[in-house]
Formats: C-alpha cells, structure tokens, sequence
C-alpha cells in the first residue's frame, strides 16, 4: 500500500512582500519551503530534531542545524520554523528558506519576520 503524502500550502502578504510556506508530510516527518519577495531562492537551511528538553526531560525540545548560502540572511527563520515545529510537533523537521527583497531595509526585515510567524502560526492551526 503506497503511503499518502500530505501537503499544504500557505500565503500570507503585506506592505507589498508575499511570503508563501509550503510543508509537505514524508513519513512522520516534515519538509518545509518558505519563500517569496522579489525573488525566490534558497538561502538557508535548517534540519531540527526532536529531543528531551534539558530544562524538563518531560519536555520535547530540538536540535537544530542550519547551513547558509554565503551572504544570505535566512538562517534565523530557517532555524527558528524547524525549532518551532520538530518542538511542538515532536518529529524531524527539514526547512529550506529563501526570501529575498531588493534594497530590503530594516522595515522590510521586520515583515518578512511578522509573515514568516503567521504562515508557521495558519500551518500549526490547520493541523
């Protein structure tokens, strides 16, 4: 019986910036892609694996490794969506991240950052 993978996908926009998360179900685990602005890429990746929390063993918490393409700025997202989800969802999760807006100032930074907690918040509340 071949096994069914679920995907969902997610937009979320503001002051001109379209940010879109796509996670797809391999298994028990997740691979998410958040990308947008200008120009879609891949800047960042993060892979999370869940853990004992070391403040509460009953706790899950993550480990989380990211690899950045040089000059890029995504590692903090990539990090903080793996971290988020292999947490709470207490399963390995892959996040590829490339948002990129030309001349992106402190402002623009600040709402890809709101829109990348938006798009993890709509995933986390359709499961």
């Amino acid at each position: 019986m071949a096994q069914q993978h679920v995907c969902y996908s997610f937009t979320q926009q503001q002051s001109g910036i379209e940010v879109n998360m796509t996670v797809l179900h391999v298994g028990r685990d997740l691979m998410v892609a958040i990308y947008g602005g200008d120009q879609a890429h891949i800047g960042a990746t993060a892979l999370a694996q869940p853990r004992a929390s070391l403040e509460d063993p009953k706790k899950v918490s993550a480990s989380t490794s990211v690899i950045c393409v040089q000059g890029h700025k995504e590692e903090l997202l990539a990090h903080h969506v793996a971290q988020s989800l292999a947490s709470k969802l207490n399963c390995v999760v892959s996040v590829s991240c490339g948002i990129h807006i030309n001349n992106a100032g402190k402002e623009h930074i600040r709402v890809i950052q709101s829109l990348v907690e938006e798009l993890l918040n709509d995933f986390i509340d359709s499961i």
